[in-house]
């Protein structure tokens, strides 16, 4: 199923958001929520596709500092080592903004889409935003699914060192389009899903497109220090009131697996579906599995 995805943009809280939408104007909708420096395309219509079948109005956007979306710097200076061991400490850290910014940011789109309830669902760091959504405006989620998320507490074990080193930008900097294409195509092979592998050729090509689109490594840095900043958001959790859907992989080495369990323990109600052999990625061949998973789910509402 070809997907025809209309595009906008929206003026929210000062910023401007990109947006794209398939399936039926009159569908129930369905907000997609990326993760840390993922832009919409990275949605795949492997995805999106069934969901627009099952008759849902998908949306997808970029959040602030990813994609064509505005620029999130508001003039704090970024020490990503600093706000890291804050984090771990469970202590604040100065911050352009946090996720509970990035939630409003999601509201407002909701607002000027003039849609007053929607279902979400988010990716990494997208599923956290999407849980403070779900829990501090309750009334405006339908249904929640969360994907290889976390509830930022401190106490939750790291990542695996070998990712944890790469992400923290050591070594030089790619500085041509091949470089960088590289790197994220390596990073992904690296967290990536062992029992549901994504071809390296489609890896490279969505690289590029994303680099060619918009490259911000900036955003990335300043999207890193929210996540650190937010820190905990735990006592919120209990407050969601939406059916419930955790995902998570037992072979995540960014996010281990307790990470997602911890959101279920948590939410009432919350169902757990935890996949061995999923790592953290959007893995083609789990695709159908995630738009049943997101699909039941929605129909719990």
């Amino acid at each position: 199923m070809k997907l025809c995805w209309s595009a906008g943009s929206a003026c929210v809280n000062g910023l401007q958001l990109n947006w794209e939408e398939a399936g039926p104007a009159q569908g129930e909708p369905l907000l997609l929520i990326m993760g840390l420096g993922g832009q919409l395309i990275h949605w795949p219509d492997a995805l999106c596709a069934p969901l627009v079948a099952q008759g849902f109005r998908v949306i997808r956007f970029d959040n602030r500092d990813a994609g064509l979306s505005g620029d999130g710097d508001r003039g704090i200076k970024v020490n990503l080592p600093q706000a890291w061991l804050a984090s771990r400490l469970g202590r604040s850290a100065a911050s352009n903004y946090t996720l509970h910014d990035s939630a409003d940011d999601v509201v407002g789109l909701l607002d000027t889409l003039g849609i007053s309830r929607a279902h979400i669902a988010g990716a990494s760091m997208g599923g956290m935003i999407a849980q403070i959504v779900a829990a501090r405006h309750a009334r405006r989620v339908r249904s929640l699914t969360s994907i290889m998320s976390s509830t930022n507490h401190p106490k939750l074990p790291p990542a695996r060192f070998d990712v944890l080193w790469r992400m923290a930008g050591v070594g030089p900097k790619p500085k041509t389009r091949e470089a960088v294409i590289r790197r994220s195509t390596a990073m992904l092979n690296r967290v990536g899903s062992p029992a549901y592998p994504t071809p390296t050729a489609y890896r490279t090509a969505l690289a590029g497109r994303a680099y060619d689109r918009a490259f911000r490594p900036a955003g990335v840095v300043r999207q890193t220090q929210a996540i650190l900043a937010t820190g905990s958001f735990e006592s919120l959790l209990p407050q969601i009131k939406a059916p419930t859907q955790i995902i998570h992989g037992l072979a995540d080495p960014l996010l281990r697996p307790v990470c997602g369990q911890r959101s279920a323990q948590l939410i009432r109600g919350a169902k757990l579906e935890l996949i061995a052999g999923m790592g953290h990625d959007i893995a083609l061949p789990l695709m159908p599995r995630w738009a049943g998973l997101i699909t039941g789910n929605a129909a719990r509402a």
